[in-house]
């Protein structure tokens, strides 16, 4: 054990095999397992974190897994309020409050969206997910605000996950950055993977410079409104990686106000967040589309701007 984590190391055995298959068998763990400790950066080969599944490492290569301490084998329901944007048999729309953990890890064991719908839903969760995440097929940051869908059923998460997998889900966010952006539309694209510098953060890289621990993205933005020292933005998404309109809006120079990792900020804008005493990022998931994965029908939400953001544009208007 180390500082909460097991760590298991060792080298690949043999050569040419698929790197989440050779790191199974050496490891004891499943690929499903393997792939998702890759996606959070807990994976290492050579030194260096990696991502990739697919890679074929050579024979003797070292590796490191960071195997995060076991959190509790079933969430407990909770009665915690929830805003239903959608609600049938098979699936439900939550637009989810900033401040709100998606699912329980180590150090948010309870008070998660998962808790609350565990209460609303009454043990029709999807448990596709793992017991400790029933019904999640997405997430978005504890402190992005916006819609999500949960899957209710079996058949329902497996459609979902499709969707999001070919990344023909729609989803759109409001985001309130720092100057104003230029040109005012425009698309964002690159690698991204796990900063070098910093562990917790991501990192956006050219393609040409990816050696296989990223993830392709993709965000095209325009700017809905000019604000003083600011914009409002709207981000459509092609693709859906950890952070990634954070990292995208933050790689051409206009993070997000209230961003504590990508966010720099002119002193006066940082002043107005101040006097609102707005600590969190100014991200809202206000579109989401998809179709449904059991009737067929073609689904699409909105959800408007939370409270603190709207009175953040009226401050900066």
């Amino acid at each position: 054990m180390n500082g909460g984590e097991d760590i298991i190391s060792g080298v690949i055995a043999d050569g040419g095999e698929r790197l989440d298959k050779a790191l199974a068998s050496a490891s004891g763990l499943s690929r499903e397992r393997v792939k998702a400790l890759m996606g959070e950066g807990r994976v290492e080969l050579g030194g260096k974190p990696v991502s990739q599944g697919s890679l074929k490492p050579t024979a003797g290569t070292p590796f490191t897994i960071r195997v995060p301490a076991a959190i509790p084998s079933e969430a407990q329901a909770q009665d915690i309020p929830l805003t239903i944007a959608y609600e049938d048999e098979w699936l439900i729309v939550v637009d989810k409050p900033a401040g709100l953990v998606v699912h329980p890890a180590a150090g948010n064991l309870d008070g998660t969206l998962v808790n609350a719908l565990l209460h609303h839903c009454k043990g029709q969760l999807s448990g596709i997910g793992g017991v400790a995440r029933p019904g999640i097929v997405h997430r978005i940051d504890k402190d992005t605000s916006g819609l999500l869908v949960v899957a209710k059923s079996d058949k329902a998460h497996e459609g979902l996950a499709r969707q999001f997998s070919d990344h023909s889900i729609e989803r759109a966010y409001l985001a309130i950055v720092g100057g104003h952006p230029m040109p005012v539309a425009g698309t964002v694209s690159g690698t991204i993977a796990r900063s070098n510098k910093d562990r917790k953060k991501m990192a956006l890289i050219p393609d040409d410079e990816d050696t296989g621990r990223g993830k392709h993205s993709v965000t095209h933005y325009k700017t809905v409104k000019r604000l003083n020292g600011a914009a409002l933005v709207e981000c459509r998404l092609e693709t859906g990686r950890t952070h990634q309109v954070r990292v995208h809006m933050a790689s051409i120079g206009h993070g997000l106000l209230g961003d504590p990792a990508y966010g720099r900020i002119h002193a006066k804008v940082r002043a107005k967040l101040n006097n609102l005493d707005f600590h969190r990022q100014a991200l809202h998931a206000a579109e989401l589309g998809f179709i449904h994965p059991v009737t067929g029908e073609h689904l699409h939400f909105s959800a408007k701007l939370p409270a603190d953001m709207e009175a953040l544009l009226v401050e900066l208007s």
